[in-house]
């Protein structure tokens, strides 16, 4: 039964029974089953008497802002997209990488057919099958009491009531995001010789290779493209309290991967507050009463490939210490929709080796199947345990609880995790899933190739003729072929430590972290522009050298470092672009298609403060300049990284380099072709629409050291909207009071529907830096202006 309440005097005193407090206590048994309290911006304050209940409260809440981004993800992991909208239709954003619907089926098909996710569902423990159940049960309800009024999906055969499966389903595939789910057309699409009909291929070069994984990592660290911000700022390095933390993923706006906030307590169990993706009913990046923490993109390889040599005139068997090996067909069959509403079946064989499928290329440079084939070890093809990770943190009391979590169950999947807690200490850890390849069994083990490729990258490409080169064990890690906890890095500090994607030497480089393997990242290898800006910048606040009053970190200064929007790029190359400006004939810059009048540029860039608010000018003529850099040979700069100087090289821009001011002159006619003026205000040019209004949106590409990561969409009439970028940020701040205090934004807003008046309400906040304060105790939800109440009984 639903009922909903309007804010009154009758409502507290009925809170005070049921309602959240950290020292509340709930009788079993009496009560709603769960109550959702609503306050401004939708944001969901969910109670319940256990996780069955709490689940059931998350799937309702999550559907209501999102459900046909969740319907459509259901249909993804269920591999149903060519059913529904055709096999040629793009694959859903964020959470795969395939080329087609077609693509995508078959590989969630092959998952579905072997029964893994399934096998794990009957024995996930009892928490976490309560959560599920309930999450599946509280979103069917919301489809049956509710007529599904987005435009995106109203009336939609494909919007359908689910089960646990399709929940469960959602959570692996997180799980495989940044392995084998970055590789879906590579898996599908392997096919042996005599079957394809082509002639084998020689194998490619370690470079090629190489260039392959690092294009797809996009600088953060993976290949799913995203990324994150997080600074943890102990004691030491606060201004008046204990610990500050900032949260600052770069997730997709749109598509399977959006953030939702949410406060979810089981009394006397649990009380986090904090946002996850929404299919997932936990609190992902957060906080409680005495913790919080977030989450990095690691840099850590979480896949690796063998190369197997085939039998001759056999490729489909190999060999495995001179003894034949059968690879295991498996004939994987989709439905497909055709023309005038007709069905059929597509049936692929997909081929698997001993240590995993067989793969046709990665990071898009072919391998070839001939004289040998090479298969995919993805590091998560086995946990489901990163539902219990994220409740065990969000119980913990202290950053040496929370370090505690993440070691017994191991089952973060791909990132980083900072925190600070209420007694002044900040911790990082990469303590997450990581292929058990040392160096030293990386040196035994790896082929030519790989030898190549592993130094570089941290992918092992390991000779899986030879048994003893499978992967390797620790005694505590869960499960067999992963890094036990004991040889992850992790530090905890007074002052600080921070990640921006970089590896984990530099989490603070007065204490650098050395002694881990290379497959967990390098030691001694470059951060990007963006890591030495977060680096940098918190140093400069602790020395009170960045212009702000005083020394040290508070939430206000936390909140105005991130929005200051700075570039890094700008601080080290404007200098020079102004020299090389100065030495144009005159005023002329040579371009791909002939010298370019470049005047109008320069003179807007000298003016300019370097940085990406919304009214800056030249702004946007730089960004299109850095990004024409990467393609430079060599890299752009004079003065190379050094691993001494990790914070101040890469510098000096080679402006005598012709193919430099070629980029300079490109980018000045780029914006004149898109009709954008190259001294243009950036908010005029970058943007989201809602509602058929344009809202400005500050911030700038990775590439340009912005901590604010902003990523829109060039096309020939300039930047169309933002797709990427900065999610939900968090800033918690530890101090002499009973509850941190915290500030967030949701910067796409809680749904995705645009007849919602959430679809935009937190984006218009994005665009003028206005941040929300977070309601956590009990008085502040009682006193929210917007409460409201829906309650679900048994």
């Amino acid at each position: 039964m639903t009922k909903t309440r309007r804010f009154g005097m009758l409502l507290s005193c009925l809170l005070l029974l049921f309602a959240s407090a950290p020292q509340s206590q709930a009788s079993p048994g009496r009560g709603p089953l769960v109550t959702i309290r609503y306050t401004e911006h939708g944001i969901p304050h969910i109670v319940a008497r256990d996780h069955g209940g709490l689940g059931y409260g998350y799937g309702y809440a999550s559907a209501t802002d999102n459900v046909c981004t969740l319907a459509e993800t259901y249909v993804t992991v269920n591999a149903e997209r060519s059913l529904f909208f055709g096999p040629d239709a793009p694959a859903q954003a964020g959470i795969t990488t395939a080329g087609s619907s077609l693509n995508s089926d078959l590989h969630f098909q092959r998952i579905n057919d072997s029964g893994i996710v399934d096998g794990y569902a009957r024995s996930a423990p009892s928490r976490v099958r309560d959560l599920v159940r309930g999450f599946a049960d509280g979103y069917n309800h919301f489809l049956r009491d509710n007529r599904v009024s987005d435009p995106a999906c109203a009336g939609a055969p494909w919007v359908r009531a689910i089960t646990e499966q399709e929940v469960y389903r959602y959570a692996y595939a997180v799980a495989l995001l940044a392995g084998s789910g970055a590789l879906i057309d590579e898996l599908v699409t392997a096919e042996p010789p005599s079957r394809s009909g082509v002639q084998a291929r020689s194998a490619p070069t370690a470079d090629a290779l190489v260039d392959g994984i690092r294009a797809s990592d996009s600088g953060n660290g993976n290949g799913s493209g995203n990324g994150s911000n997080a600074i943890a700022i102990g004691a030491e390095g606060t201004r008046f309290g204990k610990g500050v933390l900032l949260a600052n993923p770069h997730f997709p706006w749109k598509g399977a991967l959006r953030f939702w906030q949410s406060h979810l307590t089981v009394p006397g169990e649990l009380n986090v507050s904090g946002a996850s993706l929404a299919g997932l009913p936990v609190v992902a990046i957060g906080h409680n009463a005495d913790v919080a923490w977030s989450h990095t993109v690691s840099t850590a390889a979480t896949v690796g490939l063998f190369e197997v040599r085939t039998v001759p005139g056999s490729p489909t068997r190999y060999l495995v210490d001179g003894r034949p090996q059968d690879m295991v067909p498996q004939a994987v069959t989709v439905r497909v929709r055709g023309a005038h509403g007709s069905t059929s079946m597509v049936t692929r064989t997909l081929w698997s080796t001993r240590y995993g499928p067989v793969l046709s290329g990665l990071s898009g440079v072919a391998l070839p199947w001939g004289e040998s084939a090479y298969a995919l070890r993805d590091a998560n093809a086995t946990n489901f345990r990163l539902v219990e990770s994220w409740l065990g943190l969000g119980q913990a009391r202290s950053v040496e609880e929370i370090q505690s979590a993440l070691s017994t169950t191991l089952g973060v999947p791909w990132t980083n995790t900072l925190a600070v807690d209420r007694r002044g200490r900040a911790l990082y850890a990469d303590i997450q899933v990581v292929p058990h390849v040392t160096d030293d069994h990386a040196a035994r083990c790896n082929t030519a190739l790989g030898a190549g490729v592993f130094a570089r990258t941290g992918v092992s490409i390991l000779d899986g003729s030879r048994g003893s080169c499978e992967w390797g064990s620790d005694s505590d890690a869960p499960v067999p072929g992963l890094l036990g906890p004991d040889r992850l890095p992790a530090l905890v500090r007074g002052d600080y430590v921070a990640n921006a994607n970089n590896a984990p030497w530099l989490a603070n480089p007065a204490q650098p972290l050395t002694s881990y393997p290379r497959v967990v990242g390098p030691v001694g290898g470059p951060p990007s522009l963006r890591a030495q800006q977060a680096l940098r910048t918190v140093q400069r606040r602790l020395d009170g050298t960045d212009g702000l009053p005083g020394k040290g970190f508070s939430s206000r200064t936390m909140r105005d470092v991130l929005f200051a929007d700075q570039s890094r790029a700008a601080e080290i190359g404007k200098a020079d672009v102004l020299k090389m400006c100065a030495a144009f004939p005159p005023g002329q810059a040579p371009s791909s298609g002939g010298p370019v009048d470049a005047r109008a540029g320069c003179a807007a860039l000298a003016r300019w403060q370097g940085d990406y608010r919304l009214d800056s000018e030249g702004s946007l003529l730089f960004s299109r300049f850095v990004l024409r850099l990467g393609s430079v040979p060599g890299g752009p700069w004079r003065v190379p990284f050094d691993p001494a100087r990790p914070l101040t090289t890469p510098n000096t821009l080679a402006i005598d380099r012709g193919e430099v001011r070629v980029a300079f002159g490109d980018a000045v006619r780029e914006l004149a072709a898109a009709g954008v003026p190259v001294g243009a205000r950036l908010g005029d040019n970058q943007h989201v629409t809602r509602d058929g209004a344009r809202i400005p949106i500050h911030g700038a590409p990775h590439e340009l050291g912005v901590l604010n990561v902003i990523t829109p969409v060039w096309a020939p009439g300039g930047n169309t909207d933002v797709v990427h970028g900065s999610s939900f940020i968090q800033v918690v701040e530890f101090g002499g009071h009973p509850s941190p205090r915290t500030y967030s934004l949701l910067a796409y807003s809680q749904s995705a529907d645009a007849s919602s008046p959430h679809n935009a309400d937190q984006t218009r906040l994005y665009s003028s830096g206005t941040w929300v304060r977070e309601r956590f105790t009990e008085t502040e939800i009682r006193h929210s202006p917007a409460l409201r109440i829906v309650e679900f009984r048994r």
